[in-house]
């Protein structure tokens, strides 16, 4: 294995069949990949860092194809492990505001079967950030145990909650994310929903403060359209979102801001610049159906920032993120 990466993320890669219409015999549809994993990855490489992806993939036909879409997201796939096994398989659909509908087929998929054997602790150890979320925590009990074994190896842990209710209760995920928070560099939970579910929180500050105390570095917490609430080192920030051009698709967005966001971080830049890149590319992705439908280039966002980005706002004390 390579240890020459600036963010490495593991996770399950997914096929991905989406749809235009609902759901129904006859009905059109295109076959991709996705996951969060691979769609953090993606805007990762596309932001300008070395990323690899660790992740199972079936030996078979359309595992090949997986591999051959990995490569062609710039993504590296030393990491890879071919292993016998299904593929997991979701169903999306989208309509033209961006509302999504899921359908999942992925118990007992051989990317559920990461196991912390598939980690190299010393490419771990040598990459910029280390990405994981908190669906690869709730695939299996194997993939967890790989999550914890790269948050204790990693020297900058980013932790995207990701929680989804059909994989684990509220309770397992909040006793993940206080597991481990301690280990991350940096959260990043989403307004309302897990801030709510997770937090005991309803507003940003409150979400960030609440992170922060459960020993993470850091907190971005992501509130949709309205921006992302940085709280670090410094004074707590607000990062205005960036109006998306196009609305076609939202799955995925969070995935790239966390991916984006990683290798920012991983080439240098501080935490609100790197959140600040992050939401614009976010808001590109909104242009493409599926997690990697839109995956914009590094100098495609930067354009995209300096036309549309507005300034973070360093908050007082008591302010009220939403009037920043």
């Amino acid at each position: 294995m390579s240890s020459a990466h600036d963010v490495v993320v593991l996770g399950e890669v997914l096929v991905e069949v989406s749809t235009a219409l609902p759901a129904a015999a006859g009905v059109e549809a295109v076959l991709s990949f996705s996951g969060d994993a691979l769609n953090a990855a993606a805007a990762a490489a596309a932001a300008g860092a070395r990323t690899g992806l660790v992740a199972r993939v079936p030996d078979d036909e359309l595992g090949d194809a997986l591999v051959d879409r990995v490569a062609a997201l710039g993504v590296g796939t030393d990491l890879l492990r071919r292993v016998p096994g299904q593929h997991g398989v979701y169903l999306q659909h989208s309509d033209p505001a961006g509302e999504r509908q899921f359908s999942y087929a992925r118990a007992g998929s051989a990317g559920s079967t990461l196991d912390a054997e598939d980690l190299d602790d010393d490419v771990v150890a040598a990459a910029g950030v280390v990405l994981a979320s908190g669906i690869t925590a709730a695939v299996s009990a194997s993939a967890l145990a790989a999550v914890r074994r790269a948050a204790r190896s990693a020297r900058r842990f980013v932790f995207d909650p990701n929680h989804r209710p059909r994989l684990t209760s509220a309770a397992a995920a909040r006793a993940v994310l206080a597991e481990l928070a301690p280990r991350a560099a940096l959260v990043t939970p989403s307004w309302p929903g897990e801030t709510g579910l997770l937090l005991d929180a309803d507003d940003p500050r409150a979400a960030a403060a609440a992170v922060r105390a459960l020993g993470a570095a850091a907190a971005a917490v992501t509130c949709g359209s309205r921006g992302v609430l940085v709280s670090g080192d410094g004074p707590d920030t607000w990062v205005p979102a960036v109006p998306a051009p196009a609305l076609v698709d939202q799955t995925g967005a969070g995935d790239v801001l966390a991916g984006t966001t990683a290798a920012r971080l991983a080439q240098g830049d501080d935490l609100v610049q790197a959140v600040r890149t992050g939401t614009a590319a976010a808001s590109l992705a909104l242009g493409g159906r599926g997690g990697t439908g839109l995956v914009a280039s590094a100098a495609d966002v930067r354009a995209h920032l300096a036309t549309a980005g507005r300034p973070p706002v360093v908050l007082d004390p008591t302010e009220d993120p939403w009037t920043a």
